[in-house]
Formats: C-alpha cells, structure tokens, sequence
C-alpha cells in the first residue's frame, strides 16, 4: 500500500525524503483517482525501497496541492531531492508511470 501523507508530514516523508517521491494527489469522489488507486498500491511494493509512493487526499491536505498549483486530479508529482522533476495529470496506464520513473528517478 502506498503511504498516506498529510499537509503536517509532507515536507518530513517527501521532501526531506533519501528516495525519489511520486505522490498521487487524489480525491474519494474522483473516478479516474479511484481507478489509479489500485495501481498505485502496487507500484508501492514494486518499487519498495528504491522510490518512495505516496498518496494525498485533496480534500482533507488543501495547503499542499495548492502550493503545487494542482488543478486537477488525479496528478502524479516526482521529487527528487525536494524538487518536483516531473509532472502528469490524469489517469495514466502503468506503464507511462513506470517510463517517468525509469527516466527520472533510478
């Protein structure tokens, strides 16, 4: 499963993080979120050690989105060293976001 972040512990999990972070920004109501869900739960243990997989629920985290200018859901952010390297809005397939990691992260 991936890790839940909050506005309180972003900047300690992601930002502050050793690993690359892709965070899933999502929302409850959002179907293509709810359709990604999944898949980003199994990324988490694909990638278990090497990047970290996180998701942030919009509704209940608004500080942090909003610092991002996120827009829309669902949204991918990579960081890497605290600063974003790659951005992807919208339900992806699997691979694209394994591509984005590939080149961007490891």
């Amino acid at each position: 499963m991936a890790l839940q972040v909050t506005d309180a512990n972003f900047e300690e999990e992601v930002l502050k993080c050793d690993l690359p972070s892709l965070v899933d920004f999502w929302a409850p109501w959002c179907g293509p979120c709810r359709a990604m869900g999944p898949v980003i739960d199994e990324m988490a243990q694909e990638y278990a050690g090497t990047v970290k997989i996180a998701k942030m629920n919009v509704d209940e985290n608004p500080a942090t989105p909003s610092k991002y200018g996120i827009r829309a859901i669902p949204t991918l952010i990579l960081f890497k060293g605290g600063e974003v390297v790659e951005q992807i809005t919208g339900a992806v397939s699997k691979s694209s976001i394994k591509e984005m990691l590939q080149s961007k992260a490891l």
